[in-house]
C-alpha cells in the first residue's frame, strides 16, 4: 500500500483498506472510479470481494484491477472470469501500473460520456412526443419494433441495437412546427401542410452532421421516415432503396404503433385491420421486406405493445 501511494498519489485521490471487509465498506461510502485489489488478504480474499462487488448493483460497474503475486496463467484467468478488467503481477512496475490505471479510467470516462449522450438523445425524442401530444410510450414501443424488424431482416446485431436510441429521434423536427399547426384538431390546409412537411428536414438540421454512427443513423431516420417506397412521400420524394434502410424500417414500426394506438383524433385500430392496411401499402408506402419482417415477428411486437401500453401504470 505504501508503494501504491508513492506511485499514484500525485495523479489521483486515493483511499486505502487493509482487509476485504474494510474495502467493501469504503467502496460503498466513496464509490471510486477504479479499485486496485490484492488477491491474498487476511480473511476475505480478493476474489470474494470481487464477487460481492459484482453482486451489488451500486458497485457492479466499478472496474477492478487485480495486483497480486499470484502470476500463474490460471490465477489470471480466474480473476478475469470473475469480472476483473486487468491483472498486474507483483513486483509492481510503476510505469506499467500507471499506464493500466490511466487506460481503464479513460474507458470509464468514455462510457460515461456515451451513457450521457444516449440519455440526452432519449430525452430529446421524448420532448418531440410531448409537443405532439403523444405519449413517451409510443417512442419506446416503435424503437423496440424497429429493432425486432432489423434483426428479422438479418441486420448485424450492433446495427439493430443502435436503432433503439436512434428511432425515438424520428420526430424531433416537430419542435420547430408552430403549435397552432401541430395541435390543430381539424384537417390542415395546404399552407399548414407545407409547414408540417418541413419537420423531417428540421429534425435533420437539429441533429446535424455529427460523425457518431448513432447520430448519423438518427439524422437519416429524422430526414426520411416520411419518404415512401413509391416516391410519393416527403420532404424530397425519394423512392425505393434511395431511402436509407433505417428510415424504411422505422416508417413501418412508427405507423403500425400509431394505427394500433388511441389518439385524441381517432380510436385504436384492431390489430387485424392495421395488418391489412400494412399489406395494402406494402410496395407503395412501405418497403415490402420490412412489412414482412414485422408480420413474422408479430407475436414479439405485440408483447412489446402489451408491456408498454399507454394505460399501464408507470
Amino acid at each position: 500500500m505504501q508503494l501504491l501511494r508513492q506511485v499514484l498519489q500525485d495523479e489521483y485521490r486515493l483511499a486505502f483498506a487493509r482487509s476485504g471487509t474494510e474495502a467493501l465498506a469504503r467502496v460503498r461510502e466513496a464509490l471510486p472510479d477504479l479499485i486496485v485489489l490484492d488477491v491474498m488478504m487476511p480473511g476475505m480474499t480478493g476474489h470474494d470481494v470481487l464477487r460481492l462487488l459484482k453482486a451489488n448493483p451500486a458497485t457492479a460497474a466499478i472496474p477492478v484491477l487485480f495486483c497480486t503475486a499470484l502470476d500463474a496463467d490460471e490465477d489470471e484467468a480466474a480473476g478475469l472470469a470473475l469480472g476483473a478488467v486487468d491483472y498486474v503481477a507483483k513486483p509492481i512496475s510503476p510505469p506499467v501500473l500507471r499506464a493500466r490505471i490511466r487506460n481503464h479510467l479513460a474507458l470509464v470516462q468514455r462510457d460515461e460520456v456515451e451513457r450521457t449522450r444516449l440519455e440526452i438523445i432519449r430525452r430529446l425524442g421524448r420532448a418531440a412526443e410531448f409537443k405532439d401530444n403523444e405519449t413517451g410510450r409510443h417512442v419506446i414501443r416503435m424503437s423496440h419494433f424497429s429493432r425486432l424488424i432489423a434483426l428479422e431482416l438479418g441486420a448485424p446485431r450492433p446495427w439493430a441495437e443502435r436503432l433503439l436510441p436512434a428511432a425515438p429521434m424520428h420526430d424531433i423536427g416537430k419542435i420547430g412546427v408552430p403549435d397552432a399547426i401541430l395541435l390543430k384538431p381539424g384537417k390542415l390546409d395546404e399552407a399548414e401542410w407545407a409547414v408540417m412537411r418541413q419537420h423531417p428536414q428540421m429534425g435533420a438540421d437539429i441533429i446535424g452532421d455529427d460523425p457518431s454512427p448513432l447520430l448519423r443513423m438518427a439524422r437519416q431516420i429524422a430526414l426520411q421516415h416520411h419518404e415512401k417506397w413509391d416516391g410519393s412521400g416527403y420532404p424530397h420524394g425519394v423512392r425505393g432503396e434511395a431511402i436509407s434502410t433505417e428510415a424504411r424500417i422505422v416508417a413501418v414500426a412508427d405507423v403500425f404503433d400509431a394505427l394500433t394506438s388511441a389518439r385524441p383524433y381517432k380510436p385504436a385500430w384492431p390489430r387485424e385491420q392495421a395488418i391489412a392496411w400494412l399489406r395494402e401499402q406494402s410496395g407503395r408506402h412501405f418497403w415490402p421486406d420490412a412489412v414482412e419482417a414485422l408480420l413474422r415477428r408479430l407475436d414479439d411486437i405485440w408483447a412489446v405493445r402489451e408491456a408498454w401500453r399507454d394505460d399501464a401504470h408507470a
